[in-house]
């Protein structure tokens, strides 16, 4: 990992920044002397962190589900400060329930939220960041995006989305000299579990809820969400920053045993996966053949 000389007074644009990990990047970027233009739906906190950092902090109370809303964001931070250096796609909400008690209403709002949410402030900066030809944007996932589990099946869907949305930007944005990075967190002690929406549970998957329920009573213990910042400040202090970053011993553990598991299974149906591909002519091409060499024998023979 190669590291660059200390920066400062570099500009942050950060959604989700009332509270959680946007709020413990917010603190620990203004603690790196930075300024900081901050998103949240709340106004009360942002206004807080502004009166307590004059000059350095941008408070924008925005709902991230409203496009024309973000792309206004995004044009009033980087007009009033100048530029943007490094973007945080943190705003985020948790759903909890069995992926067939979702109603239309309830997975529509989700993913409005956390998939289009990143997708709209991804596209309000990028136009920055191409003209700048500098910049990183940082896309917050989850230990959800590495694997589905039972009741977290829409916030996994989010998460895997945003994540191939994100190996893709990343191609297109190094064009630009602009970096994309992906953080997978673990456990940290925010309000993501106290906030969530929960599903109408069906008496259907009582038993799998009560053995989680067993699972979950052995007690989590989970992380500073300073550490979090830490870690983000580290990674865009690098020169060359990885597509992905795992932050936090068990996530870290998980996402070697869920690849291990994934190339074993791989490996297991090799013969009918190989066996499934055989290159053959293009079928409309035969076709044109076919024709053409039978009006050259017609021809020959009349």
């Amino acid at each position: 990992m190669s590291t660059t000389a200390a920066h400062t007074d570099r500009v942050w644009f950060i959604t989700g920044a009332s509270r959680g990990l946007g709020r413990a990047f917010a603190d620990a970027a203004l603690a790196a002397g930075d300024r900081v233009a901050v998103l949240a739906r709340t106004a009360g906190p942002l206004e807080e962190l502004a009166a307590a950092h004059p000059g350095r902090v941008l408070p924008l109370t925005v709902d991230v589900t409203d496009r024309d809303a973000v792309f206004a964001a995004v044009t009033e931070a980087a007009d009033h400060f100048g530029r943007l250096d490094i973007v945080v796609n943190n705003a985020g909400a948790l759903a909890m329930g069995m992926v067939e008690e979702f109603t239309e209403a309830e997975a529509r709002a989700h993913l409005d939220l956390n998939f289009f949410g990143a997708l709209w402030v991804s596209q309000a900066v990028m136009p920055v960041l191409r003209a700048q030809r500098a910049g990183h944007l940082v896309q917050v996932s989850s230990i959800a995006a590495l694997g589905g589990f039972p009741s977290t099946g829409l916030y996994s869907a989010g998460k895997f989305a945003l994540e191939g949305l994100s190996e893709a930007l990343a191609t297109e944005a190094a064009a630009f000299d602009v970096k994309v990075s992906i953080i997978q967190p673990g456990g940290y002690w925010t309000d993501l579990y106290t906030a969530m929406h929960s599903t109408t549970p069906l008496d259907a998957y009582t038993p799998l809820r009560e053995e989680l329920a067993k699972q979950w009573a052995e007690g989590a213990i989970d992380s500073d969400p300073a550490l979090a910042a830490t870690a983000l400040l580290k990674l865009v202090d690098t020169d060359e920053p990885p597509l992905r970053l795992l932050l936090g011993s068990m996530v870290y553990d998980l996402a070697f045993d869920l690849a291990r598991k994934r190339m074993d299974t791989w490996a297991g149906w090799e013969d009918v996966s190989r066996a499934a591909e055989r290159a053959i002519p293009a079928p409309a091409v035969s076709a044109a053949a076919t024709a053409t060499d039978t009006a050259a024998a017609t021809e020959s023979t009349g």
